[in-house]
């Protein structure tokens, strides 16, 4: 691309190419000529720069709607991308649906017991959050374990014993546990350790749906709990 220093002088500009960090003599405008025709002189390399301003402005676009098709907006519109049927078992052995957390706003957070450090952080964090909103407050929660291996109801019912009880926790086999994986977009892939130990690396994102299942946005807990549960009373 050709980048012009114009330099009037004795009644013409000089205009240089220091495209490749040297000054090449290109040729000489006449500034006593019409304007028409010194705009044709830079016709081909304006309108290569255009082109290519445009073709970014339409990249982007696409991109961005794409973006918007799968994060979505407030308000569960454009959001089918994210979340879908499922059926899993409950820390008390019962068989939970997603049609079962309708009829209420409710948070869905995916990790596992043997976590280090994320899920029990964001589960204090959302028991906060949960306890601002009060006893009565038809809000949900749902801990999805990425690690069915170790994750069995009666280890979930124990983990989650230290948490608000309003916190389902749901398990299920290999297959499952993938299937609502991918319906969430999440990330997760086990991390080999030492003596057959091993860590699950996976997505952190609190999701909140709505009450009819759609996906609002992805929940922000790093604030106080009590905006975080004025955020939610909208969607009661």
């Amino acid at each position: 691309m050709l980048l012009y220093n114009i330099s009037p002088a004795a009644g013409k500009a000089k205009i240089e190419n220091v495209a490749l960090g040297r000054r090449v003599d290109q040729s000489f405008v006449d500034w006593n000529r019409p304007a028409s025709l010194i705009g044709k002189r830079m016709t081909k390399a304006t309108r290569q720069f255009v082109l290519i301003l445009l073709g970014l402005a339409i990249g982007l676009s696409v991109i961005a709607a794409f973006a918007f098709r799968d994060i979505g907006g407030g308000g569960g519109q454009g959001v089918a991308a994210i979340g879908g049927p499922f059926a899993l078992t409950a820390q008390d052995g019962r068989i939970v649906t997603n049609a079962d957390l309708e009829g209420r706003p409710y948070l869905v957070f995916f990790g596992y017991t043997h976590c280090p450090d994320l899920c029990p952080a964001t589960l204090t964090e959302i028991s906060a959050v949960l306890k601002e909103m009060g006893a009565d407050a038809k809000i949900g929660a749902v801990f999805v374990t990425i690690d069915p291996e170790r994750d069995t109801p009666q280890t979930m019912k124990t983990y989650l014993e230290s948490f608000d009880p309003r916190i389902i926790g749901l398990s299920g086999d290999a297959a499952q546990t993938r299937a609502i994986a991918q319906a969430y977009k999440v990330y997760f892939k086990k991390q080999p350790g030492e003596n057959g130990d091993y860590t699950m690396d996976h997505t952190g994102v609190v999701y909140l749906m709505d009450k009819r299942g759609r996906f609002v946005n992805a929940f922000n807990l790093e604030r106080p709990a009590k905006d975080a549960a004025n955020e939610l009373a909208h969607y009661l």
